[in-house]
């Protein structure tokens, strides 16, 4: 039963490491990657879309993304979304294709970028530190019930506690690797 607490734990905190890596990948550093759309929501066909299922998103060069939208009739819906996010994007029309060139970033910027990482950085650590509790809470639930002994709930904690260190290196680790990212001129 404890093995099976602290397998799900494990994947639990992992899942919380990728979330925490998927975010951060939205925040745009000074390259074209298409992840930098992958939030906007285009209001078509009397809903709303995400722009990747109305369109096909490329990168051009390093500096410049390509949307390629599939229905002509909704350019002006999808180039109004890009617009009116707050990425600071400004798209230039060319028939059914879409380019948007990235602005070089700011020093200001570039701090801003690097507060709105260490804030996602942090709610990953935060999300590892509630798999923790919930995990000693759920042994501690079997130690009371007499399935298991006290000696297991403290080897379980003390497994947990490593886990927890671990995958929270690894989002200081992935947050090293953003802020040098967004650093670079």
């Amino acid at each position: 039963m404890i093995d099976t607490i602290m397998l799900d734990a494990q994947e639990r905190m992992g899942k919380c490491v990728d979330v925490t890596k998927n975010q951060m990948a939205k925040v745009r550093t000074g390259r074209a990657h298409p992840s930098l759309l992958d939030s906007i929501q285009v209001a078509c066909y009397g809903s709303m879309s995400p722009l990747n299922q109305v369109a096909n998103i490329g990168v051009e060069d390093s500096r410049t993304l390509t949307v390629n939208v599939f229905d002509r009739t909704i350019v002006q819906a999808v180039e109004k979304a890009i617009m009116s996010s707050d990425l600071g994007l400004n798209p230039m029309s060319a028939g059914a294709t879409l380019r948007i060139p990235l602005p070089s970033l700011t020093e200001e910027r570039r701090k801003d970028f690097i507060k709105v990482v260490r804030h996602e950085a942090e709610n990953g650590r935060i999300a590892i530190r509630n798999v923790r509790r919930d995990a000693i809470t759920e042994v501690k639930k079997l130690e009371k019930a007499k399935d298991c002994t006290e000696d297991d709930v403290r080897r379980s904690e003390e497994t947990v506690q490593k886990y927890t260190d671990t995958f929270i290196k690894n989002i200081d680790q992935i947050l090293a690797t953003k802020e040098k990212e967004l650093m670079e001129v």
